[in-house]
């Protein structure tokens, strides 16, 4: 034995713990002070019958609570106990499943499940079961538009962006677009085998549209009911909103398209003056007048190449417009998002880590200024060159090898291929001189109602802007990367990479906040109902504009009450393999052995090795890979080729997911015809060798969806030696808290998202971490099922080798389980928190002579190693006590029906362990659940019209005139009184068309500029904001002398005299709501620009007559409307 083993061993006491008379093998033993003598050693496993037991008496449990599971300290009570069919009781450290597991619902054969160990301390903390429900009970109930997809299903078709319509909800993808009429929400989906493509099947009915170029972002112009779309490859296209699509298969098309960028377009915009902008990569920011546009549009379809031209050759260049001499003002970063300030007739474009604020008429550069709101007098230079990089990384090299060698050649190779990958990954992620790990990057910008700017970074941090550019305030409610904004009325919401969803109201305080999705939330859009959520893995959520309020529990509770009707069961079988191969190879016979010829009834097998490659040179290798997302060998694809051979990969089975790191391989395989309810493959790493660095020791895993349950397979490989008990623990709880699982977000563009990927989104302790002092649970934790396995490395201890291998040889291992390192400490709660094991009924793994069969292969060397069950398989379901049943509060239930190693296998001194799991899962129909949904809103509509009745409140305003009449330089003032004495009023102006007014005085039909904008003559400010309750605000109208008109040809401004004395009209449109409320009422206001001074008479049916005398400004006193106020209102709901 090694000097450590023999100095434990003397520390150890050599007298067997007290036990009970019976065990499973029915052993006797003698007294504790008294030795046993032993019989001739049998060195074969040949002959030797294994002792059967079933269980047939369950036991029973409640649950305490309906939506979440029992917290309780201890898994089992004294006074339980569990009978054998003997009448014999059995140890209470175990427990047998009964017969419900062996329920066998589907094509598999009935089975007995084996009877199981459970460790102690699973019931509290991060070791707690997570809660499960029919329906969340921690958020309010959701529309599920678009149920969470497989990502694998999603390779080129990835949602990016969404944007709302008053009847539609628009999406841009990787492949083109797609809408939902709103009136089809809560029909069902088309289910597999319809006529959606997978990842579809759950999702309401919608339209796509013909393969185009990846959709990067995405806008609406209501006014002419076009959706707008900027794409990857430069291109900007509209599509009608309205256009009826009779056959759904049929793929609808374009309309108007040209060539905006040379890269992709990463935001768009319209102006208060309804000009489109766009924002690239480089800092490249172009506008494209509205009357290109219009004039464009205009032309038939036979003429798309001239329209197209002329839009393409009439932009303006903003950022050629401020440089001068090859220096420009402005970042040459990429566009992030772009705003238009309506009220004030501005636009915010923010890059990752500066603005710049631009005027929306005059199109000149106001600001330029950082994310801390200092003001940048800049003069930008390009992105930082690679050759102090290429020094940094040679000094690198020269210093580590220039190092004093105190620590050997494994230290030494660490330190200096390390080093170069840390160089490696700062060369890869630098951009336009900022590190991408930069936590203080701009991700989005919103609006609010009363007129200021909110930022989010990516550290979480809100920032108040004022529309001048000023930092008013930082607020921090979520230490998470912030995603995407939307408002509506005066509640902002906001949405985070940890797929939080919070709301906020115009000061910036929180009102309410919940998970909203398992992944990033990428974009927010308010529609007439609700706001809708996308998802980072593509799912689509929509949120009542009420929720939080009490009509959430109503609905909640009537949709739990109908479990029954979108309850879904399905059983699926799933083997194990553990094998700690010691840098050797197997042959096809052995791995048939070993998982071939007990893969014919399983659905999924997941297979660990261990000791795949090792050696100092290729630790520190892998080491340096890592750090820049790399991983796998050579030696590890021979290995995952060769099992899959023998699991007939390719024709039964099909390779889904690995991830290797050093000498650790985990990899796992689904039967072909359950391929399609198995994916979200998601991998991840934690090294816990030298430093928490190396990888000689630690975990891998992989994360599936399985049946929409989640399933974490991890793989690990824990500290040797018989007295690093400790250190085994420590690498158990720093596995199990640091696993951390890529992302969708990270692979958004891999055909297979999250197979043998290394890249993960780091979750550190900041990152995360919400303010609550609610403790965040590790990915691990919140899993429905975890399975372990691996070399384990735990030992036998106070025996010595001799006797070991007298009970092996005897088969009697109930006495050897009493002596097992990690039962022991399973036990006491110290490791495997919780956590099930199958009673173990084969001989110790380890440590046996290469290619020495049977019991005579173990090692006999001069250190005697004492044989020990290194390599175990231990598990952890949805149950939160010894026996549930399978249901939406515990989802998955499993059970083991076959734990064993494979003794005749040899090319290790280790011998592979399968375990075959029964696993019971219980699920929704998402389809189905969403027309429940819809049922109960349509049946209870009276009750919620009711309680809706605040949010329908708008408060009662006025307008001081209907007319206006202006001259060249007139300005009027519009006054717009709140006549509520409680309710804030929420206003906004838009224009709905400019006319020519004909000779006889009357106006012609009215044009609309993009999306509401006034024409280039007038100037409304604010356009928008907030009315205090029995307040008013002054609206200033103004003509702005406009005698020249710029056309643009290639970017370079044409002037051109159009001097037109006829006469324009427009329709302003003052849009009034409440606070919370979805209705609006509008007041029209016509206003007239004379070109001569004379008097002039503005004919209306509604409004009669005014008269207003040219060449002064116009001021009317406040006034009701005349007629009633449903006369001159326009009010929808």
């Amino acid at each position: 034995m090694e000097d450590e083993d023999k100095e434990a061993l003397a520390g150890l006491s050599p007298v067997p713990p007290p036990r009970k008379v019976h065990s499973y093998s029915q052993q006797l033993r003698g007294t504790t002070g008294s030795k046993r003598p032993h019989p001739v050693r049998k060195h074969s496993l040949d002959d030797i019958p294994r002792p059967t037991n079933t269980c047939t008496t369950t036991a029973t449990t409640t649950v305490a609570d309906h939506f979440y599971d029992s917290s309780d300290d201890d898994l089992f009570s004294n006074n339980s106990n569990v009978i054998t069919t003997s009448g014999v009781p059995v140890n209470e450290d175990y427990v047998c499943p009964g017969p419900d597991a062996a329920d066998d619902q589907q094509q598999h054969k009935p089975f007995q499940p084996m009877v199981e160990f459970i460790g102690s301390g699973g019931g509290t903390g991060i070791f707690k079961v997570p809660s499960r429900a029919a329906v969340h009970p921690g958020r309010p109930p959701c529309l599920e538009l678009r149920p969470h997809p497989l990502k694998e299903t999603q390779a080129g078709r990835f949602l990016r962006s969404i944007a709302c319509t008053d009847t539609q909800l628009w999406a841009g993808q990787e492949c083109g677009v797609r809408f939902w009429n709103l009136e089809d929400s809560y029909e069902p989906g088309a289910g597999i085998g319809g006529r959606a493509r997978r990842g579809d099947e759950d999702a309401a009915p919608f339209y796509e549209s013909a393969n185009t170029s990846p959709t990067m972002c995405l806008m609406v112009d209501c006014g002419n009911r076009l959706v707008w779309t900027g794409h990857k490859d430069g291109k900007i296209r509209s599509w009608k909103m309205d256009q009826s699509l009779d056959d759904a298969n049929n793929p609808f098309k374009e309309g108007l398209s040209w060539q905006a960028h040379r890269g992709p377009v990463l935001a768009m915009m319209f102006s208060s003056q309804g000009d489109l902008w766009s924002g690239g990569e480089g800092g490249v920011i172009k506008i494209w007048p509205w009357e290109s546009i219009e004039k464009s549009l205009s032309l038939k379809p036979e003429e798309k190449h001239m329209a197209a031209l002329l839009v393409e050759r009439s932009f303006i260049d903003l950022r050629a417009q401020v440089t001068v001499n090859g220096a420009c003002s402005i970042s040459s970063t990429e566009i992030k998002c772009m705003l238009s300030d309506h009220a004030r007739a501005r636009v915010w474009c923010a890059q990752p880590l500066s603005f710049s604020l631009w005027d929306a008429r005059s199109k000149e550069l106001l600001k330029v200024f950082n994310i801390e709101g200092q003001i940048e007098n800049r003069v930008d230079t390009q992105p930082a060159q690679d050759q102090p990089v290429e020094d940094e990384m040679k000094v690198k090299f020269v210093s580590s090898n220039k190092k004093e060698k105190p620590h050997g050649f494994l230290q030494r190779s660490r330190n200096a291929i390390m080093g170069a990958a840390d160089a490696v990954r700062r060369v890869a992620t630098r951009g336009a001189g900022a590190f991408v790990d930069d936590t203080k990057r701009t991700e989005a910008m919103v609006l609010t109602a009363d007129g200021m700017i909110w930022t989010g970074c990516t550290n979480g941090l809100l920032a108040q802007w004022d529309g001048n550019g000023n930092r008013v305030s930082d607020i921090l409610h979520h230490q998470c990367a912030v995603q995407c904004f939307c408002t509506y009325g005066s509640r902002m919401y906001v949405g985070y990479v940890s797929g939080y969803l919070q709301i906020l109201d115009l000061d910036g305080n929180l009102t309410a906040s919940w998970i909203a999705h398992s992944s990033p939330v990428l974009k927010l859009a308010v529609g007439v109902d609700h706001i809708y959520s996308l998802a980072a893995h593509g799912g689509i959520r929509g949120w009542t504009f009420t929720s939080p309020s009490p009509l959430d529990n109503i609905i909640r509770s009537e949709i739990a009450a109908k479990e029954a009707v979108y309850l879904r069961r399905d059983d699926v079988r799933i083997l194990v393999g553990t094998w700690n191969v010691g840098q050797g190879r197997a042959s096809h016979e052995s791995l048939l052995s070993w998982l071939g010829s007990v893969s014919s009834d399983v659905g999924i097998v997941a297979v660990g090795l261990q000791e795949v490659e090792m050696g100092a040179g290729f630790l520190a290798m892998s080491a340096a890979k890592e750090t820049v997302g790399l991983e796998g060998s050579a030696i590890g694809q021979w290995w995952q080729d060769t099992i899959g051979k023998a699991l007939d990969e390719g024709t039964t089975f099909e390779r889904m997911g690995s991830r290797q790191l050093a000498g650790l391989l985990i990899s796992f395989w689904v039967r072909k015809n359950l391929r399609t309810h198995v994916g979200d493959v998601d991998a991840a790493a934690v090294p816990c060798g030298f430093g928490r660095a190396i990888g000689n020791k630690g975990g891998v895993g992989l994360r599936i969806r399985v049946y929409d349950r989640t399933i974490c397979f991890v793989n690990c490989h824990l500290a040797a030696h018989l007295e690093a008990v400790n250190r085994r623990n420590a690498d158990y709880d720093h596995i199990y808290r640091n696993m951390v699982f890529s992302r969708s977000t990270s692979t958004l563009n891999s055909a297979s998202a999250g197979v043998s990927t290394a890249v993960n989104m780091m979750k550190t302790s900041n990152t995360t971490t919400t303010l609550n002092t609610e403790e965040t649970k590790p990915d691990l934790a919140e899993a429905d099922m975890v399975i372990f396995f691996g070399d384990f490395n735990y030992r036998l201890f106070g025996i010595s080798y001799d006797e070991a291998r007298d009970f092996v040889s005897q088969r009697c291992f109930d006495w050897l389980r009493e002596k097992d390192q990690l039962r022991a400490e399973m036990k006491a709660g110290k490791v495997f928190q919780g956590m099930r094991e199958a009673i173990i009924r084969f001989p110790p793994t380890y440590k046996f002579e290469r290619h020495r069969p049977g019991l005579a292969g173990y090692d006999s060397g001069e250190k005697k190693r004492i044989p020990a069950w290194c390599d175990r398989i231990i598990y952890r379901d949805s149950r939160s006590t010894p026996v549930s049943e399978c249901s939406l509060e515990c989802p998955v239930v499993s059970s083991i029906l076959l734990y064993d190693a494979v003794m005749d296998v040899t090319e290790s001194d280790h011998k592979p362990v399968h375990c075959k799991f029964h696993v019971k899962i219980a699920h929704v129909d998402r389809s189905e659940r969403r027309r429940v949904f819809g049922e109960i809103l349509k049946n209870n509509e009276n009750t919620i019209k009711s309680m809706l009745d605040e949010y329908r409140i708008i408060p009662e305003t006025i307008v001081s005139t209907e007319s206006i009449v202006l001259q060249n330089q007139d300005t009027c003032t519009l006054r717009i009184t709140n006549k509520s004495a409680q309710e804030k009023a929420i206003f906004k102006i838009i224009c709905d068309g400019q006319s020519t007014v004909k000779d006889d005085g009357d106006a012609s039909d009215y044009r609309l500029r993009g999306s509401f904008g006034f024409p280039r003559w007038l100037e409304v400010t604010p356009a928008a904001g907030v009315i205090k309750p029995d307040s008013y605000i002054e609206v200033s109208v103004h003509h702005e002398e406009f005698h020249t008109l710029e056309e643009f040809v290639d970017g370079i401004p044409q002037n051109w005299w159009c001097e037109d004395t006829r006469d324009k009209e427009v329709m302003l449109s003052l849009v009034v709501q409440g606070c919370c409320s979805n209705d609006t009422r509008k007041h029209q206001i016509r206003v007239r620009h004379c070109f001569s001074a004379k008097t002039v008479r503005i004919d209306s049916k509604s409004n009669g007559s005014r008269k207003h005398q040219g060449g002064s400004t116009n001021r009317s006193e406040p006034r009701q409307p005349s007629g009633s106020s449903d006369g001159s209102d326009d009010r929808r709901s």
